[in-house]
């Protein structure tokens, strides 16, 4: 929920748009030739002050459906080891590989109507900037999906994704690029994964039956400026900053936003 998209099956297959959702987007932290933000740019938004999301690291299987598959989110530490597929995520080895590719970029907004394409340097070079406060989720643009995903799959072969599935549900890859700042307003689909591969990214989770007050064109970050500081406590959402090399699960159907707190990169496993 909030950057670039590429949505293709594990094994590299086609996915329809509608089985992908709107995944959120992620940013790679400066140096090291990670996806940088441009010198002197302002500061990002800052993490919550309590996370109110559990941690887990020794999940089972078994407790993970009795207690998280259908009811909550929670975040998993150290399921896999995606280190090979990080060194593949640099600024320098993504436009050595995909530089040239034609990516179709969407609307930070609810609904994604608006589509554009062009070459993923491009991208990368102009449009990885801190998102301006003002600007609205429609008239702003992320590379989050409807690519030409066999392109793709020389990258994808590298990720290992969490090794929880639910029956009767089949995985489907999206990968994620954005600058600070920018995310995904508030949105639902079906379950699924979503992990930090550079960069940290805070999430916002409503239960399916308690519907966020929310502007479907307006940007997750002049939500939390304008509307979050108004919420009582019990009218909170749900939230906490993913860090780098951590999963978040959300369960079907929940009410999710996200807010890239650096450029970074991220990659979702949708369970359509």
């Amino acid at each position: 929920s909030g950057g670039a998209r590429v949505c293709a099956a594990p094994g590299g297959l086609p996915v329809a748009p509608r089985d992908c959702g709107h995944p959120t987007r992620a940013r790679a932290p400066a140096g090291q030739g990670r996806l940088s933000p441009r010198p002197g740019a302002p500061a990002a938004v800052t993490e919550e002050e309590h996370c109110t999301v559990e941690r887990r690291a020794d999940l089972s299987y078994a407790e993970f459906v009795q207690r998280y598959a259908f009811s909550r989110p929670v975040i998993l530490q150290g399921l896999t080891d995606n280190s090979r597929f990080r060194d593949l995520c640099t600024r320098q080895r993504l436009l050595a590989s995909f530089g040239d590719s034609v990516v179709r970029l969407s609307t930070a907004n609810t609904y994604s109507y608006q589509k554009v394409d062009l070459p993923f340097e491009k991208y990368v070079e102009q449009m990885l900037h801190p998102q301006d406060p003002i600007s609205m989720g429609n008239d702003t643009l992320y590379f989050f999906g409807d690519n030409n995903f066999t392109e793709w799959a020389s990258l994808f072969r590298h990720y290992s994704p969490p090794p929880f599935s639910l029956l009767g549900t089949t995985p489907a890859y999206s990968f994620g690029i954005a600058g600070a700042g920018s995310g995904v307003p508030f949105h639902w689909h079906g379950p699924g994964f979503s992990e930090v591969i550079y960069g940290r990214k805070r999430w916002f989770l409503y239960p399916p039956e308690k519907t966020p007050e929310f502007h479907p064109n307006k940007t997750t970050l002049a939500w939390l400026q304008d509307t979050y500081p108004a919420l009582t406590p019990s009218a909170r959402p749900l939230e906490c900053t993913i860090q780098a090399g951590e999963v978040l699960y959300f369960p079907d159907r929940w009410w999710h936003a996200t807010l890239n707190l650096d450029t970074s990169v991220f990659i979702s496993t949708f369970l359509g």
